[in-house]
């Protein structure tokens, strides 16, 4: 039986680490049947651009001061990924809200990775937040997202004991789980897609 490979789509703003770690998954099997067709960056001097190039992907840039609405610039992201016919989103240190445009094109496909466990510190700064709140629990969370802000169902979450004082120890050790967790959870979402 022949089967189809799925396409993922990386949306990133950053330095791409995620995005790298995605693309390296799929390409040594720990996604399974899965490949990354695109990555889309809001950041024309965003590092993941960099990566793309690196990694042969192709990648899309948009600058959002160029549309009038959310909803004109998500409509241009969504003709960008027509060509690829993206089965799924992941969201890898993307910092804009999806809208209802992306969300109605991807009910239930689009997944995000947050550097907290959910509900807890939501947003932006959430390491910083936790880290300063003085939690002994750390963790990562990936999630489908709704129309909340880091909110929708919880596909996995990791987490680990802290009791120390550097906050580079404990980004340093989220983002090492990201990088397992973030594949473990796409294949799990994948595999309700077939």
């Amino acid at each position: 039986m022949d089967t189809k490979k799925k396409n993922i789509a990386v949306f990133a703003s950053g330095s791409g680490t995620n995005f790298e770690a995605i693309v390296t998954a799929c390409r040594n099997g720990t996604i399974a049947g899965a490949d990354v067709a695109l990555l889309v960056c809001d950041h024309h001097d965003a590092f993941a651009v960099e990566r793309a190039k690196r990694l042969g992907k192709k990648y899309f840039i948009f600058d959002r001061k160029a549309y009038d609405s959310k909803q004109e610039y998500e409509t241009a992201v969504l003709e960008a990924l027509k060509p690829y016919h993206i089965d799924l989103i992941c969201l890898a240190g993307y910092m804009r809200i999806v809208g209802q445009t992306l969300l109605e094109a991807y009910p239930k496909r689009i997944l995000n990775i947050h550097p907290a466990l959910l509900p807890s510190f939501k947003g932006a700064t959430a390491i910083i937040d936790a880290f300063e709140y003085g939690v002994k629990v750390f963790g990562v969370t990936v999630h489908l997202i709704d129309n909340t802000v880091d909110g929708g169902v919880i596909i996995s979450q990791r987490a680990f004991e802290y009791d120390g004082d550097s906050l580079e120890e404990v980004e340093h050790r989220i983002h090492g789980i990201e990088h397992m967790l973030y594949p473990e959870a796409i294949n799990r979402v994948l595999s309700k897609y077939e």
